[in-house]
């Protein structure tokens, strides 16, 4: 009997270990996801110059996600260069996002991607947000002379 007891202790510990190194490495696989982002930005433009800035992104989650992607600086801009842009990102396609807007001085920014919970963007409202990383952002800067 005592004999019977030690197996059953042991075969359940090495299932429960086996178990456990399994969900760890689905975890790895998981954590290791991210959002890509493609900048096409010009780098130098002249005074008043109307410029384009091109964002592509691609996911590398399996699940679709609503992503929030804007221009950040600390001199004041208008127009389009202020607009959010909310889409739905998934794993079968890239999409690309576009700001127009003119530049008179050499301007430093940063675009910021972020995955957000807005309701009513992707089909059946079935999108993904993850614990952590859910914020990408890359700093750019244009020279203007």
């Amino acid at each position: 009997m005592y004999g019977f007891s030690f197996m059953f202790k042991a075969a359940t510990l090495l299932v429960l270990g086996l178990q456990l190194g399994i969900n760890q490495a689905q975890n790895d696989i998981e954590g290791g996801k991210t959002i890509l982002l493609y900048l096409d930005i010009p780098r130098y433009a002249k005074v008043n110059e109307e410029i384009t800035v091109k964002l592509g992104l691609e996911t590398q989650y399996n699940e679709c996600s609503v992503i929030r992607a804007s221009l950040v600086t600390n001199v004041p801009m208008e127009g389009s260069f202020n607009y959010k842009q909310t889409r739905c990102l998934c794993n079968d396609h890239r999409i690309n996002l576009y700001w127009d807007f003119p530049v008179n001085q050499t301007l430093n920014f940063a675009v910021v991607v972020e995955i957000v919970k807005d309701k009513n963007i992707c089909p059946n409202n079935e999108a993904m947000v993850p614990i952590k990383g859910d914020l990408y952002y890359s700093y750019r800067s244009v020279y203007v002379y």
